[in-house]
C-alpha cells in the first residue's frame, strides 16, 4: 500500500530519460526509463515525448499524491523559444561545439576564469543561436524548457544550469558585461535549484492524474542530481557518474575555476561543488558491446593486472576534462583480436582519466579524495569497480541511489536545500 506524500524526479540525460518517485522517508517506491531512438540527434519533441510517456506510466496511487516535481537536464543543452515556449531553433546539445567564433569573442570580453569561453558553453551557444534564429522570446536550458511544460512559467532557470551561460553564482546575478551583449533580454530569471516556482498546470494535472496542488520546483543539471543522489555532504569524497560521459564532482571549501582544464564550481549550500566532465565514458563501451557482452567479457578480466594497452577512449575528437582540447583525438589502437583484452584496455583508460581528474582537482586546491562513490549504469560493473579502486588508490563504493532521477526527486522533497534538511 502506498502512503502519501510522494515526490517525482525526472532526469533527462544523454541517452534517455528516467523517472523516480520517493516517499516522505526518501525511499524509492517507483522508477521508470525511456530511451531515445536517436540520442545524438534528440530534439525538444523527443524530450516532450519522454516526459509524457513517463508521466503517463505513473501508477495512479502515486500520481494523485505527488507533492513536488523537479527536473534535471544535461548541462549546456539549450534552445530558443517563442512566447508560448514553442522552440524556434534546434536544441544545441551539451557537446555541440559549433560556436567556435562566439567562444573566441567571449574570451576577449569575459573574466579570465569564466566557464563560458568555450564553444560548448551555454553562452557561446546563446550567441550562435541569436545570430542565426532572430525573433525569439526566451533562451532556455533543457531543464528550464521541460519544467515550463509542467508549470506554464517560461522564463525561469536555476543557478546550476545557468552557470555555463555566464550567471554569477557568487553574487547571484547576470554580470554587467554579459547584460551588455545583444539579446541579453532573452536570458531567464534565475532562482535557487529546487525553489518552488509554481504549481502544475491544470490541464497537465488532469491529463496525467497528478495532484492539482503539486509543486513544480526549479531544476538542476544531470550531474548535480547524480551527486545529490549519492548522499555525500562533506569534502574529501569524490562522486563519479559513470554514464554516457564520465563526470567527477566533490565538495570543496574553496571555489575552483580553471577553464583551461574544464574545471568549474557550482554553488552548493555553504560549500562549492567542484569538478568536470570528460567526453569519455560508458558511451564508448556501448559503441562496441551490449550488456551481455560487457558482463561476459568483464568476468574474464583480472582487475588487479595492468593492461599493456594505452587507450584514451573518446567517442570522437574533442575532450573537456581533465584535458580541455577540442582537437584531442581518440586513442583506441592497436585493437587486439581478443575482445576481453580490448575491453580491459578501454576500462583501464577510463579509470586513468578518472584518476587524472581527481589528481588535477587536488592540485588546484580541492581536498585529496579518501574514497569515491559511484553512480550511473557503469557503477554496476564490479570488475571495473575493483580496477578503479586500484588505480585511484582509494576505496570505491556504489551510491545507494545510483540514478540522477533519484537526486531530482530528493531536490523536490527538500525544496532544493543542498544541506539535506527539509525547508521550513
Amino acid at each position: 500500500m502506498f502512503n502519501p506524500p510522494y515526490f517525482l524526479g525526472l532526469d533527462f540525460g544523454t541517452s534517455g530519460a528516467r523517472a523516480c518517485v520517493i516517499d516522505a522517508n526518501k525511499s524509492v517506491v517507483w522508477q521508470q526509463r525511456f530511451a531515445y531512438l536517436t540520442p545524438a540527434t534528440q530534439t525538444p519533441e523527443d524530450w516532450r515525448t519522454a516526459l509524457h510517456t513517463l508521466l503517463n506510466a505513473l501508477p495512479q496511487p502515486l500520481s494523485s499524491q505527488l507533492q513536488g516535481i523537479a527536473i534535471d537536464g544535461t548541462s549546456g543543452t539549450v534552445l530558443l523559444c517563442d512566447a508560448q515556449a514553442a522552440p524556434v531553433s534546434p536544441a544545441l546539445l551539451y557537446n555541440d561545439a559549433r560556436a567556435q567564433e562566439e567562444a573566441l569573442h567571449l574570451r576577449a570580453i569575459a573574466p579570465a576564469d569564466s566557464t563560458v569561453a568555450t564553444a560548448t558553453s551555454g553562452l557561446a551557444k546563446f550567441l550562435w543561436l541569436t545570430e542565426h534564429y532572430p525573433g525569439a522570446h526566451y533562451f532556455l536550458h533543457q531543464a528550464d524548457w521541460l519544467t515550463a511544460q509542467l508549470s506554464g512559467i517560461i522564463d525561469v532557470s536555476d543557478y546550476h544550469n545557468a552557470l555555463k551561460s555566464g550567471y554569477d553564482v557568487e553574487n547571484l546575478c547576470w554580470p554587467d558585461w554579459l547584460q551588455a551583449l545583444p539579446h541579453a533580454a532573452l536570458l531567464p530569471h534565475v532562482v535557487a535549484p529546487g525553489e518552488i516556482i509554481g504549481t502544475i498546470q491544470a490541464q497537465v494535472a488532469a491529463r496525467f492524474g497528478i495532484a492539482r496542488d503539486c509543486a513544480i520546483h526549479a531544476g538542476t543539471t544531470d550531474s548535480i542530481a547524480a551527486f545529490m543522489a549519492s548522499g555525500v555532504h562533506e569534502s574529501g569524497i569524490g562522486v563519479t557518474s559513470l554514464g554516457t560521459t564520465l563526470v567527477l564532482k566533490q565538495l570543496s571549501k574553496q571555489r575552483i575555476e580553471a577553464p583551461e582544464y574544464g574545471i568549474y564550481s557550482h554553488r552548493y549550500g555553504e560549500l562549492w561543488l567542484v569538478g568536470g566532465a570528460s567526453n569519455a565514458g560508458a558511451g564508448v563501451l556501448r559503441a562496441y558491446f551490449d550488456d551481455a557482452q560487457l558482463a561476459a567479457l568483464s568476468a574474464r578480466i583480472d582487475p588487479l593486472r595492468d593492461s599493456p594497452l594505452d587507450y584514451y577512449p573518446l567517442p570522437k575528437t574533442g575532450e573537456r576534462f581533465p584535458v580541455n582540447d577540442a582537437n584531442l583525438a581518440p586513442r583506441l589502437s592497436p585493437r587486439p583480436a581478443d575482445d576481453g583484452e580490448f575491453l580491459h584496455g578501454l576500462l583501464q583508460g577510463l579509470a586513468r582519466i578518472e584518476a587524472a581528474g581527481y589528481a588535477k582537482l587536488a592540485a588546484l586546491g580541492a581536498a585529496p579524495i579518501t574514497r569515491v562513490v559511484s553512480n550511473g549504469g557503469g557503477a554496476k560493473n564490479r570488475v571495473w569497480q575493483q580496477m578503479r579502486a586500484r588505480i585511484l588508490g582509494v576505496p570505491v563504493t556504489i551510491s545507494n541511489h545510483a540514478q540522477a532521477a533519484c537526486g531530482a526527486a530528493l531536490l523536490a522533497a527538500t525544496c532544493g536545500r543542498t544541506d539535506g534538511r527539509s525547508c521550513g
